[in-house]
């Protein structure tokens, strides 16, 4: 075999057996492998950082990397946006980039590029096989790398040449199966900064967002009254009745200033010490008060469900001490659409088990707090803040879970930037729901403006923000992709659309006119 059959078959062996793609010339070894080799799921995305962000969004949901196949160092870079995306929620991607062979790259055609240069800020691990000997052995060695806990982003380059040329067979991969750890010193520590009865926040990301982490953090607050918040944004939280609902730290400094005033200690459960996403002038940078102390307790990967099963054994912290969470009955709304009954209409909506993913940004900040009471389902947001998110990530989140509706929340701005997920979507027949927020701006831009400082916007500045001239039709720009779309007008109409496109199989969408 040659050097791309052995790495598809150590692909497939190693357990990796979805490749998001957008090949090339430098790939064509690899492409004609994948009609070789059994068990290789191969998923077409028109753009990069629809095949980038769709691995993001596999690996969130079913834990385990997919591969991707760029073409070489601009298709790299046409992808990296959703790949910083992905880094900053510690998903695991084998990413693999063509590359001119190796005798080629010295005659700089037009498409060479440093291509490792390119990856390595976006990538924990980088390798550019040699020959084609070397390639099953590293690409075992990128699975590992992009398997372990946390997980991360492992780029490996593969030249043309490596492709092509005979190779010795597959390689098998040295998984780490010794499972992550945490540290008991940190768990002491917050035992017993709980036990002073001090003003104390638990903030919580990652694995300490899902399954029983959530309910040990509920019993934990139950017997000590430590208040307990997720990070602004989160790679995946448990959401809905019958699971301990939280708020997260607000986006807007006003709002999440008032919030963390009286803590005198903040223990970080995998969490990052919560700071501004942006420098305002005359605004704090970290949003914690002065004085205030701040602990962790695990890092990003460790066994944080193990460390708060030991931090509740630690303060003695029982089921019984779950203090009962208030009741809301959602109601269908009615009336106007606006922001307020867009979040009853979603929230009414959500069906059993389905998978959110938030790009709403500014329209959508009250979207979460009524979803509490929403059948259960996951919640997925943004952590890197590269916008163009949302749409591959409900792509590869509905590769990894056909079986549950994915509920994609966007505004008109941000969907524009990963338009072609929705062609992957209806080519894949995935069940995926798209809202698209058209309120003709990019809002979340005209209150950033105001929020720097930056004066009353002019004609020309409105007209940098503005996306009204032409207005986008999002019906029309759908069926162009192959996705039946419905536009909405008022809350009753909005109502409809959601229970006919979440009762429907495929990918729907729908454009709230705002």
């Amino acid at each position: 075999m040659n050097g791309a059959e052995s790495l598809v078959r150590t692909l497939v062996a190693g357990g990796v057996d979805v490749c998001f793609t957008n090949p090339g010339t430098s790939e064509m070894h690899f492409v004609a492998a994948l009609d070789r080799v059994e068990g290789m799921r191969c998923v077409l995305g028109l753009f990069e950082g629809v095949v980038t962000g769709a691995a993001d969004g596999y690996y969130r949901m079913k834990g385990t990397p997919a591969s991707t196949l760029l073409h070489l160092g601009p298709g790299l870079a046409n992808g990296l946006a959703n790949l910083h995306n992905a880094k900053k929620a510690h998903s695991g991607i084998v990413n693999i980039v063509g590359q001119h062979a190796t005798y080629h790259i010295e005659y700089n055609a037009p498409l060479t590029s440093d291509i490792e240069g390119l990856a390595r800020p976006m990538s924990q691990w980088v390798r550019t096989s040699p020959d084609a000997k070397s390639v099953a052995g590293d690409g075992a060695a990128a699975i590992a790398a992009a398997s372990g806990s946390p997980g991360q982003i492992a780029t490996l380059i593969l030249p043309a040449d490596t492709a092509w040329n005979e190779a010795d067979g597959i390689a098998q991969v040295q998984h780490d199966r010794q499972k992550p750890s945490y540290s008991p010193k940190g768990v002491e520590i917050a035992a017993k900064i709980l036990k002073s009865g001090e003003p104390t926040l638990l903030l919580l990301t990652g694995g300490a967002l899902t399954g029983p982490a959530l309910e040990l953090a509920q019993r934990i607050a139950g017997k000590t009254g430590c208040k307990v918040m997720g990070q602004t944004y989160n790679p995946r939280m448990a959401r809905g009745a019958g699971r301990f609902h939280i708020e997260r730290i607000p986006y807007v400094i006003e709002s999440a200033l008032p919030i963390l005033k009286d803590f005198k200690h903040i223990i970080l459960v995998e969490a990052n010490d919560p700071v501004a996403f942006f420098a305002y002038p005359n605004k704090p940078s970290l949003l914690k008060p002065e004085g205030c102390e701040v602990h962790r307790m695990t890092e990003s990967g460790e066994n944080s469900a193990a460390a708060l099963e030991a931090l509740a054994s630690a303060v003695g912290a029982k089921a019984a001490d779950i203090k009962p969470q208030q009741k809301t009955e959602l109601v269908k709304p009615t009336g106007a659409l606006d922001h307020a009954s867009i979040a009853q209409a979603i929230a009414f909506a959500i069906p059993e088990n389905a998978i959110v993913v938030d790009e709403s940004i500014t329209t959508g900040r009250g979207f979460f707090p009524p979803t509490a009471a929403s059948k259960p389902h996951d919640w997925l947001q943004n952590m890197g803040g590269s916008i163009g998110f949302s749409t591959p990530v409900s792509t590869g989140a509905a590769v990894a879970c056909p079986d549950r509706k994915v509920i994609c929340m966007v505004g008109d701005g941000s969907a524009m930037y990963t338009l072609q997920s929705l062609w992957t979507q209806a080519r894949e027949g995935l069940n995926v729901v798209t809202i698209v927020f058209a309120n003709r701006i990019y809002q979340i831009l005209r209150g950033e403006f105001d929020g720097v400082g930056a004066g009353q916007p002019g004609q020309k500045a409105m007209d940098m923000l503005k996306i009204d001239n032409p207005t986008l039709d999002w019906v029309l720009l759908a069926k162009g992709m192959g996705v039946p779309g419905r536009a909405v007008e008022t809350v009753d109409e909005f109502n409809a659309a959601l229970a006919a496109a979440i009762s429907e199989k495929g990918p729907q969408l729908i454009e709230v006119r705002l």
